[in-house]
């Protein structure tokens, strides 16, 4: 089954008005784009729980724990307030979100917090396993969805958020993803890679799987009508998401379902792949999922292949999980606007299979390179386990 933001596509003029992030390697929209622009890792070892369990020893994990290092119940919560908050201060709004839908796209929820309460007997209230407590304390949120939907979750909140726009439900949504690194999730990964990654190095023939970050993403998504009568400065005009559900395989990627998305998220932005400017990767590191993205990519831009400038953000944030996709929506939207595209650390000898890409590497100039053409259109691709795919197309701001 193929879901989508709405029967009309780029005639709808949803556009983002306001973002906020949080993540290893920075605080705040600004400071996350120019530690990626500077190729600053947020890679470190270890903290949140004994490494020697494991044979992957590095995460990248927000520094925010109290002085003695010990873990505390409901991190990934702040962040996603703190992210929010900067969306709607962003975006020119007040703190009252009573009349505004607040989706969230998570791949675990709060699930560290229940581990710290059911290992160490930290104190856990359940019913903040879904974050409309907290978003309803801090905001008056009313209407709160939380969807825990692994890798592409705040892609698919996204367009779920643009089908309330189009609906008419809303004329104003707030769209956020989250995740922190969990232990069980940690494990998980620790036992399906075939060795311990030390870093993520997306496309790389040296990669040996994905790592875990934290992080957090918000955006206000809103009519375009609605920012023009507020007189807001728009960041991003959201052409299209696509949604899917392949069901190929509970774990391994498909190609088929990936191009599936890309093809339906074009259809839906009225764009072909020649038009395309800017790709960002989901690009995790890990061997199956490079090779089935670089497979969709080469079916479904052909000989345009070569053609986008294309990177990769987990190689400095890690995997941030469901927070992932919006994330790098937010980091495409800045690039559109500065020229500036982040490198991909690690990226030092690229796989055949992504040979004919431009993904940008360290030492390659960040602007774009023809300044009488800049950069008008993005992809931003989020795959998840169970083949739940998810593209967004956004174009630059007049």
């Amino acid at each position: 089954m193929t879901r989508h933001a709405g029967p009309h596509g780029p005639a709808d003029g949803m556009v983002l008005t306001g973002t906020g992030a949080v993540t290893s390697i920075g605080r705040g929209t600004d400071e996350v784009f120019e530690a990626l622009c500077a190729g600053r890792s947020g890679r470190a070892a270890l903290r949140a729980f004994p490494a020697d369990r494991f044979r992957a020893r590095y995460a990248y994990e927000i520094d925010d724990r109290p002085a003695d290092g010990q873990d505390v119940p409901l991190r990934a919560t702040r962040w996603l307030l703190q992210a929010v908050e900067e969306a709607l201060a962003d975006a020119g709004l007040d703190d009252d979100l009573s009349r505004v839908p607040v989706l969230v796209g998570t791949g675990l929820r709060e699930l560290r917090s229940a581990e710290l309460g059911w290992r160490d007997g930290a104190e856990f209230d359940i019913a903040r396993l879904h974050f409309g407590t907290a978003l309803r304390e801090r905001f008056g949120a009313v209407r709160t969805y939380t969807v825990s939907n692994a890798c592409s979750a705040s892609l698919h909140t996204l367009a779920m958020g643009h089908d309330m726009l189009t609906a008419g439900i809303a004329e104003t949504v707030v769209v956020a993803g989250v995740d922190s690194v969990t232990e069980s999730m940690f494990g998980l990964l620790d036992r399906v890679q075939m060795t311990g990654p030390d870093r993520v190095r997306p496309f790389d023939r040296g990669r040996r799987g994905t790592l875990m970050g934290d992080g957090a993403a918000a955006v206000v998504l809103t009519r375009q009508t609605a920012a023009a009568a507020r007189a807001t400065e728009v960041k991003g005009r959201l052409r299209g998401v696509s949604m899917n559900c392949d069901a190929a395989h509970a774990t391994a990627p498909d190609p088929r379902g990936i191009a599936a998305a890309v093809r339906q998220a074009h259809r839906l932005a009225g764009v072909k792949p020649e038009d395309i400017d800017l790709v960002l990767l989901h690009g995790t590191g890990t061997v199956l999922n490079d090779e089935a993205e670089a497979t969709a990519l080469d079916e479904v831009f052909g000989p345009h292949a070569g053609g986008p400038l294309m990177t990769a953000l987990k190689s400095m944030t890690g995997h941030t999980s469901g927070g992932s996709g919006l994330l790098s929506l937010i980091m495409a939207a800045r690039t559109l606007a500065t020229g500036r595209v982040p490198a991909t650390l690690g990226l030092d000898d690229p796989v055949p299979d992504a040979a004919r890409f431009r993904i940008v590497r360290p030492g390659d100039t960040p602007e774009q390179p023809d300044t009488a053409a800049p950069l008008r259109l993005a992809q931003v691709n989020a795959f998840g386990f169970g083949g739940v795919n998810s593209v967004a197309v956004l174009e630059r701001a007049a």
